[in-house]
């Protein structure tokens, strides 16, 4: 590593004579220096295990390693500022006397350093300050303790971390472009066509649409909506669907202020329709991603194949301690920013395939069954390509079934997590099967019932074992109802669920509908409620199911269900007209959640649903409002789909799609979905610069904000079922 070093001092302070720190009127850029809230987002080299013991952050240092980077403490993502000077101060000791090397440096090449210091260390506490000047900006500078080359080992303790310094404020200063928000993609012909005005004023304002000459074609007055809660705007909504002039680059101008341009037509979403669904073949695992299928700048080897430095998924083992056999898992679609497979993710994702197909048989959308729509390997062999990729998932699935018990293993991933940016195939990392999950086992009873009824057409022998792997799934299920996956986890997410009726329900729905074995029945239990459904709340799609195929259900049962099918979303109608910007999507706590683009996008689907039951056109224009948020008509001005809008998200958390961190890299492929707003803010990046956000601003396009800007591919299948809805309208 280089150090380029323009230190302006460096002095140690014994721990009785502090002073105050340098630089006072600065910003504080590190977060937990002090460790009263545990060790994150403090990292340590997995050869370094560190815990926190009297409020102090230690670590066993290892001895053998070479080099001082070997075995490390640090912290990812501090902003550092050309030309400004910050100070380093921290209280250290180790259980013997050494010599380690601290920096504060650029995380990735070439490695700049502005600050690199050698401070001696004793058994008794002491706190050490240094002062240096950065020559770099960078939102991801890295600050570290390095520990490596130690000829014995030893215990380091580290406490009250602190690096003050820079002038801007955290998260600096937000452009959030035009106050005039629009669908930057564009509006359908004859659907709504609005947009929302950032304005304090009471009183009406004169809007013009401009063509892409800048010639007015249409005019008209704002409504005054006032405060929109979820954004802390003052906002006005302009209307303009009676424009029915198909075109491109239109913009909307109000006073001196103009939107982003946009088009209307009646083929807008054909595009997104297949990249959202090509996001699929993009994140397969076991099988390489080839460029005549996604270009070269996506091409990659097949990743975990166990072919070095892969160890998997061919023969993967068991967490230690928890089973004695191995699984050949390969295959399936790694689930989000990391190269984990999650089979309650899985699952749910590639229902949302499977009924985007049943879907688009029960309404004629001829592009939804169609062999050739996407550019995937299996293009040409006769069936539906959505069912092509659908099934690579469900061949994983059902590959985590422990043979003999029907149970199935909760998920797969490595040991610990994986570097940043790391392509799956130069993944190293070990990989272990987590233990089997009652909810793991009654989404594949559900996924495979529903794979068995429509692979019927395609493919008797598959359906046959999708249907007995369902079926084994549900008595296994039935025989150990109270297997839950643990919260927590090192390497992979949790994916935690101790309330597994929801998913009883929706199995036993979907195994009916399948079977008609009527001793399914008395389990399908739940009721689609404003909550919606997620991958953790899936009872919800036993009703969606019930409606879809009312001709297999009993009348009574199909009866309810379309009720509480059109009740929801009448509410959700309602929650869109009360907000300044259009979303369906209305938490009633007020907090947006992980991953809120996709509640948007499945409260979307809900009222597509209606729509399909009822043809009330009511139904149709909220989904093309959504799609509307989706896309840039939102507090922050920003289409949260890649490659869709001028302010489009392109720097989502991935391990491959890391070209924010390595130039050498992709961005994200068109028509992935950013996770979007959330109020959690769990992750260090969106804590720097989104702290005290409004709810539906807590949203930043940086790879290190893996709380509001990861991707999952439970998000982007419900973007392509929406996708799909628009572009059959």
């Amino acid at each position: 590593m280089s150090a380029t070093l323009r230190l302006s001092a460096a002095c140690v302070l014994l721990l009785a004579g502090l002073a105050t720190p340098a630089h006072a009127d600065s910003y504080e850029r590190l977060l937990n220096g002090s460790f009263d809230s545990g060790k994150d987002p403090w990292w340590s080299s997995q050869n370094t295990p560190s815990r926190v013991e009297s409020g102090r952050l230690c670590a066993d240092v290892p001895a053998g390693t070479t080099n001082p980077w070997d075995s490390m403490i640090g912290q990812n993502d501090v902003p550092l500022e050309d030309g400004q000077p910050y100070t380093l101060r921290f209280t250290a000791s180790a259980s013997r006397d050494v010599t380690i090397r601290t920096t504060v440096q650029l995380a990735g090449p070439p490695y700049t350093t502005p600050l690199d210091q050698r401070p001696e260390l004793t058994a008794t506490p002491r706190t050490f300050e240094y002062t240096a000047t950065s020559n770099v900006s960078d939102s991801h500078g890295q600050m570290t303790f390095q520990m490596g080359g130690a000829t014995e080992p030893y215990t380091l303790c580290l406490d009250e971390i602190s690096l003050v310094g820079g002038v801007l404020p955290p998260g600096g200063v937000r452009d959030l472009g035009s106050p005039v928000r629009v669908n930057q993609h564009g509006y359908a012909t004859s659907g709504p066509k609005r947009a929302t005005i950032v304005n304090p004023g009471t009183e009406p304002l004169e809007w013009r649409l401009l063509d892409k000459r800048g010639a007015a074609v249409a005019q008209g007055r704002t409504r005054v909506h006032g405060a929109d809660a979820m954004s802390g705007d003052q906002v006005h909504v302009a209307d303009f669907s009676s424009v029915r002039k198909a075109g491109t680059g239109y913009t909307l101008a109000v006073g001196d202020q103009v939107s982003l341009p946009f088009d209307i037509g009646d083929d807008l979403y054909d595009g997104l329709r297949r990249d959202a669904l090509a996001y699929f073949y993009h994140n397969r695992s076991g099988i390489p991603i080839e460029a005549a299928y996604v270009g070269d700048a996506y091409a990659r080897p097949a990743g975990h194949l166990g072919v070095a430095p892969n160890q998997g998924d061919t023969r993967v083992p068991c967490l230690p301690g928890t089973c004695d056999h191995t699984l050949d898992v390969r295959g399936g679609w790694y689930d989000a920013g990391d190269h984990g497979k999650y089979v309650v993710n899985g699952a749910l994702a590639a229902w949302q395939l499977m009924d985007l197909y049943e879907r688009s048989r029960g309404q004629n959308d001829l592009k939804g069954t169609r062999d050739g729509l996407l550019r995937i390997p299996e293009a040409g062999n006769g069936v539906p390509d959505v069912l092509d990729e659908a099934r690579w998932e469900v061949e994983f699935l059902l590959r985590m079934q422990v043979p003999g018990s029907g149970l199935v293993h909760h998920k797969t991933h490595d040991a610990a997590w994986t570097g940043h940016p790391t392509i799956p195939h130069l993944d190293a990392q070990s990989r272990y099967l987590y233990p089997p999950s009652t909810a793991a086992t009654l989404n594949l009873a559900a996924a495979g019932a529903q794979c068995a009824r429509i692979w019927k057409t395609w493919d008797r022998a598959f359906a046959r074992r999708c249907l007995e792997a369902a079926e084994t799934a549900w008595r296994a299920a039935r025989a150990h109802p109270d297997l839950y996956a643990p919260p927590g986890g090192e390497g992979g997410g949790a994916y935690d669920d101790t309330n597994v009726s929801d998913e009883f329900s929706w199995a036993a729905a979907e195994l009916y509908a399948t079977t008609g074995k009527r001793s399914y029945l008395p389990f399908v239990t739940t009721k689609l409620t404003a909550d919606g459904f997620s991958w953790q709340s899936t009872g919800a799609l036993a009703d969606l199911t019930v409606a879809r195929l009312p001709g297999r259900f009993p009348a009574a049962m199909s009866v309810a269900a379309r009720k509480r099918v059109l009740s929801v979303a009448d509410g959700y109608v309602r929650d869109m007209n009360a907000q300044g910007y259009a979303n369906p999507y209305l938490p009633a706590d007020g907090k947006y959640v992980w991953g809120s683009t996709s509640a948007t996008t499945n409260s979307a689907m809900i009222m597509a649903t209606a729509y399909d039951l009822t043809r009330d056109r009511r139904y149709r224009q909220a989904v093309l409002e959504s799609m509307d948020y989706l896309l840039g008509r939102n507090a922050l001005n920003q289409s949260y789909v890649t490659g869709y809008g001028e302010r489009a998200s392109h720097n989502q958390h991935h391990r491959f799609w890391a070209h924010q961190i390595d130039p050498s890299l992709p961005t994200p492929a068109p028509g992935s979905l950013a996770g979007g707003p959330n109020s959690g803010l769990q992750d260090p990046v969106a804590q720097r610069n989104l702290a005290g956000c409004a709810s539906a601003k807590c949203y930043i396009d940086d790879i290190g904000s893996w709380s509001t800007n990861e991707v999952a591919i439970n998000w982007n299948s419900s973007l392509a079922w929406i996708a799909a809805f628009t572009d059959s309208l």
